[in-house]
């Protein structure tokens, strides 16, 4: 196929994945902002803190939580520098509040996006943070258990300040959509590309017995390795792509998101937690454990549900919604 062809077949797959993207993104973003500048925020960690007394952390940190939530990883970022010189935490408890953080943050955007790749949003949140605590429950326990990253944590990390008008908060956000486009766009011709020399198939038939037993078969398997690597938003605009072409079964659509939302953005998101202090053993390695572990688990659950009790528990019937062709996941 032709240079230029190849080009305009992605550039306008881009533009119509991104847009399903931005008409989800956009009202959210603004709503989150409402909600920060009237400080409703706030009320989102009085519930959290004893939750966050349950994993070892001062009730303080449920406000950390609660702006991840709801907001992004970078606002999390900012409000944890503010309390933590009084919370006094050490390695341990930096490391099992920011593993929860990476779980489970930035859910209004998140599971509305994954809903346009046709899975259950109250399905994802639920996943989400009910991982998110069963993991910081682990750390937490095995960290005290084995008396480990008892000493005082450091911050590697000062926040910039917050834009000073609302234009200059429209313009960042703005310039954030933007580079969403363009990395999408890079993505899919880089993903041609790598079809194109075998990589892509390389990869699948690589990482492909690990990913079957999460219960995500060949086709979903590249897009599910871009999640992984550079983040939730990347790999569900590739899944709505993919999808729509039919090669994506139903089951792994969900098992596949569901993966994605647990241990995405590996490289970006381990450094922004190494830079608050956090160990690379939680927030790396335990995560990733952890979701892999988690995935089995769930896998093995709902492999006897019926395509109906499946669809009912887990996916998202909309005519909206990207449907796969596919009546059967492909896991074999």
């Amino acid at each position: 196929m032709h240079l230029a062809t190849v080009f305009r077949d992605c550039l306008r797959n881009a533009i119509s994945v991104s847009f399903t993207l931005f008409r989800v993104m956009i009202p959210i973003i603004i709503v989150v902002k409402i909600l920060k500048e009237l400080e409703l925020i706030d009320m989102l960690a009085v519930p959290l803190a004893p939750v966050m007394e349950l994993v070892g952390l001062p009730a303080s940190m449920g406000l950390v939580w609660a702006t991840g939530l709801v907001n992004t990883v970078y606002s999390a970022m900012v409000v944890f520098v503010s309390l933590a010189p009084e919370a006094g935490l050490n390695t341990a408890q930096v490391t099992v509040l920011a593993t929860m953080l990476l779980i489970a943050h930035g859910l209004p955007v998140e599971i509305k996006v994954a809903q346009q790749c046709g899975v259950s949003m109250l399905g994802q949140g639920v996943l989400r943070v009910g991982a998110a605590l069963l993991c910081g429950l682990g750390l937490s326990a095995l960290f005290t258990g084995f008396g480990l990253l008892q000493e005082p944590s450091h911050l590697f990390w000062t926040p910039g300040q917050e834009p000073a008008t609302l234009a200059l908060w429209a313009l960042g956000e703005a310039r954030n959509l933007g580079s969403i486009f363009c990395i999408i766009l890079g993505l899919m011709l880089i993903m041609r590309l790598l079809d194109a020399v075998g990589i892509t198939g390389a990869l699948s038939w690589a990482l492909g017995p690990l990913l079957r037993r999460m219960g995500i078969g060949r086709a979903a398997s590249a897009v599910t390795i871009v999640g992984l690597a550079l983040g939730l938003s990347y790999g569900s605009g590739l899944i709505i792509h993919e999808s729509r072409t039919g090669r994506i079964g139903r089951r792994d659509l969900f098992y596949s998101l569901t993966l994605m939302g647990l241990a995405h953005a590996l490289i970006e998101d381990t450094m922004l937690m190494l830079m608050l202090g956090a160990d690379l053993s939680g927030v790396f390695w335990g995560r990733l454990i952890f979701s892999l572990a988690f995935m089995a688990l769930l896998v093995r659950f709902t492999k006897g549900l019926s395509d109906t009790a499946f669809e009912r528990a887990f996916l998202h019937n909309d005519k909206g919604a990207p449907q796969a062709t596919t009546p059967t996941n492909d896991i074999s």
